[in-house]
């Protein structure tokens, strides 16, 4: 690695310069390490720097020595975190063209490619309706070539890309957190298997970051910015997922959302979203027809797929199945409404748990899941 992109990745570090700022400084001056070795004097004479700014350069540059820069540069590449400022080849082109990219990306594993992609974004308290839906969509995409895209969060976020890695697709997470600090701690297990996939980690924030609120509204920016199109599977009225949608729109890309129901405040941004002229989520093929992505085949492996349950709950088990809805209820209902009693109906719950068809959320509350 060259000694200029050591000054380049000290550059890009400097937290109290926005990324339009340093487009301009390095414009202005030409190589993060010309900015490195600039004087003091010429600091306080470029006029679109606030005083705050000048401070914080003028910090900046004697925090660190060359000597140390060089030796936390090799070490992020020994953790084998990949450095790729807006020059670099590797930057992804979508990225490039938004509004306000970043200066440059922190990178595990890989970056995405030429492959359609899809953000698949929601609440992370979700529903079963939301997380049931989420799973589909991103198993049908995936499993068709798109590559999901997220924020690795808890609820639709996390569900999402789990549910691409198990249909054999990719899956890119932007943190607002460092590369190398995986937030949220218990999703340690999905953040190694979308590496371990050919998918990867990316940050706009420096190795060491921690996950600061701050952080997320601008992570959401990259989020929209790698997609192709924004999928809101659940939101609030306020909420994240309507910033990331809001985002998309500024930069040109396509927004879809999933009609929920008229009393679920889950669903309610999702709702206004389509009210303003979103596209409606009715199922994924639809999506990969409009994408003009084949889906015969994948017609096919869902009708195999369904008739091997068909074939498996061809009972009891089958009546009480079908009354396990996506949203909760509890098993005096499921009883009523099946007519099972209630000793034999929680020996069929148990069963269809095991086998993957249903969860029990809480205490005698139970959800289906496929």
């Amino acid at each position: 690695m060259c000694e200029e992109m050591i000054f380049e990745y000290w550059f890009s570090t400097i937290r109290k310069l926005s990324a339009r700022k340093k487009y301009l400084l390095r414009e202005l001056i030409g190589s993060g390490k010309k900015i490195y070795y600039i004087e003091e004097t010429e600091i306080t004479g470029i006029e679109f720097l606030t005083e705050e700014e000048k401070e914080g350069l003028k910090k900046a540059r004697k925090e660190k020595t060359k000597e140390q820069l060089k030796e936390e540069f090799y070490k992020m590449q020994e953790h084998g975190i990949e450095f790729i400022p807006f020059f670099s080849k590797e930057y992804p082109p979508g990225l490039a063209e938004i509004p306000d990219p970043p200066f440059a990306l922190f990178v595990k594993g890989t970056c995405p490619g030429a492959k359609k992609k899809a953000a698949i974004v929601g609440a992370r308290g979700c529903s079963g309706y939301g997380e049931h839906y989420t799973r589909e969509f991103a198993e049908v995409l995936a499993a068709a070539g798109v590559d999901i895209i997220s924020g690795m969060a808890k609820g639709i976020d996390g569900t999402g890309q789990r549910a691409a890695l198990n249909a054999g697709g990719k899956s890119y997470a932007v943190l607002g957190s460092g590369v190398d600090v995986c937030y949220p701690r218990d999703h340690i297990g999905l953040y190694m298997d979308i590496i371990e996939h050919g998918g990867g980690i990316l940050s706009e924030f420096p190795p060491g970051t921690p996950p600061l609120a701050m952080n997320f509204p601008m992570r959401n920016r990259i989020i929209s910015g790698l997609s192709d199109a924004v999928l809101v599977m659940e939101a609030r009225v306020r909420s994240g997922s309507l910033i990331t949608a809001d985002m998309a729109l500024e930069q040109g890309k396509d927004v879809y959302a999933l009609p929920g129901p008229l009393d679920s405040p889950l669903s309610a941004g999702c709702n206004h979203l389509i009210q303003q002229g979103a596209g409606i989520l009715l199922n994924p093929e639809n999506l990969l027809e409009e994408w003009g992505i084949e889906t015969n085949v994948l017609c096919r492996n869902t009708e195999i797929k369904n008739e091997k349950n068909k074939k498996v709950l061809e009972s009891t088990d089958d009546l009480v199945y079908s009354c396990v809805g996506l949203y909760p209820k509890n098993v005096d209902q499921i009883a009523q409404e099946s007519r099972v009693e209630i000793r034999k109906l929680m020996s069929i719950l148990v069963t269809l748990e095991l086998q993957g068809y249903i969860r029990e959320i809480t205490k005698n509350y139970y959800i289906r899941i496929k």
